[in-house]
């Protein structure tokens, strides 16, 4: 069953990760499927896919809750420059 979670606005305007100073990179092979990023995130930026998640980059506003949130260090915030 898939999950769907709503976003803050439709369109362009509802986009907010346009001016995130850091952006968070997510290693798959850290991930031990928790899935706390996913709950703790408040801009429901990241969607769960075939029992790992993706970060929406277009609504992540690079806050790092999800980084800070993962006990395996499986997402890491580096500036916005240097992805």
């Amino acid at each position: 069953m898939e999950c769907m979670m709503a976003r803050p606005s439709k369109g362009s305007a509802g986009k907010t990760g346009l001016w995130r100073t850091f952006k968070p990179i997510y290693d798959d092979t850290k991930c031990n499927g928790c899935l706390l990023c996913w709950l703790y995130c408040p801009e429901n930026a990241i969607d769960v896919v075939d029992g790992g998640i993706s970060i929406d980059y277009d609504y992540c506003k690079g806050c790092g809750i999800c980084a800070k949130i993962c006990a395996k260090k499986a997402i890491e915030m580096v500036r916005e420059e240097e992805t």
